[in-house]
């Protein structure tokens, strides 16, 4: 969220909305609704789990990189989709929603492969959560990094929560939560988002031969490792992402989220009255 999406031509009926792409032990999982800035609907979030549940089945893959078509990595929850189940206080839709990103964060830390975040653009609410949930994260210099989500009415999913202050501390995480600071992918580096930074007409490049690298590595060492560094956290993060979408589904059917919503579309400043 807090990014627009971009104008131009529409995707096809019939593309699929996450493109598999193999380069050896490297699979590439591209987001692909680049008209929307790959903005998340139940459809591109079911899409992605399926594609990670089978990253993690075959053997033949050794690590794993989610980017995004187009110019954006993913700028979060479709505002469409929200506004109109919003209106309709479809809740079981919303919750949906939510239920299967809870699905896609599990995948991520329980898969024996190394998951790598390239982050080639727009990275705003739920699309930078998505980031977060990455083992390794590294970006284009145009990308930029926003927790938007109480200019909206809503409060942070995809374990943004817990695992942001793990990152870059509770303090700087608050910063980031309360005001929606935009941050530039020199200082998400800077703060420990990213890892590093690369040039726009570099990236693709780079990101190969990244991935590359941590593919060509030990598979059975770098599970256990995985394993040992994430330990049980991975329980503690579903416990935080069933907590925060509880919160979330209150601060859908609050008066709040939907004068958030209708700002973002409106291109004005949100009037919240806390209800």
């Amino acid at each position: 969220m807090g990014v627009r999406p971009e104008m131009g031509a529409t995707q096809s009926a019939t593309a699929p909305l996450v493109l598999e792409e193999r380069a050896g032990p490297v699979l590439t999982l591209r987001l692909n609704r680049p008209e929307k800035l790959n903005a998340l609907n139940p459809e591109i979030l079911r899409s992605l789990a399926q594609a990670l549940l089978r990253a993690a089945d075959d053997k033949s893959v050794r690590a794993v990189v989610l980017t995004g078509a187009g110019r954006g990595f993913c700028a979060g929850g479709d505002i469409n989709f929200m506004r109109d189940a919003r209106k309709r206080r479809a809740v079981k839709e919303f919750e949906n929603l939510l239920t299967i990103g809870k699905e896609i964060c599990v995948a991520i830390a329980t898969m024996p492969k190394v998951v790598i975040a390239a982050v080639n653009g727009p990275a705003a609410g739920g699309g930078m959560s998505l980031a977060l949930n990455c083992d390794l994260r590294i970006a284009s210099e145009p990308a930029i990094f926003a927790q938007a989500f109480g200019k909206l009415g809503l409060y942070p999913d995809l374990g943004a929560t817990y695992l942001l202050p793990r990152l870059v501390g509770v303090s700087r995480a608050s910063e980031l939560f309360y005001t929606g600071e935009r941050v530039s992918a020199e200082e998400a580096r800077r703060i420990g988002i990213v890892s590093s930074v690369y040039p726009q007409d570099k990236f693709d490049e780079e990101t190969r031969k990244f991935a590359a690298v941590v593919a060509a590595g030990p598979p059975l060492a770098y599970r256990d490792l995985k394993r040992t560094m994430i330990g049980d956290a991975h329980k503690v993060l579903e416990v935080a992402i069933e907590e925060e979408n509880r919160l979330q589904l209150h601060c859908f059917l609050s008066e709040d989220c939907a004068e958030g919503l209708a700002a973002f579309v409106e291109k004005r400043q949100p009037n919240f009255r806390g209800h």
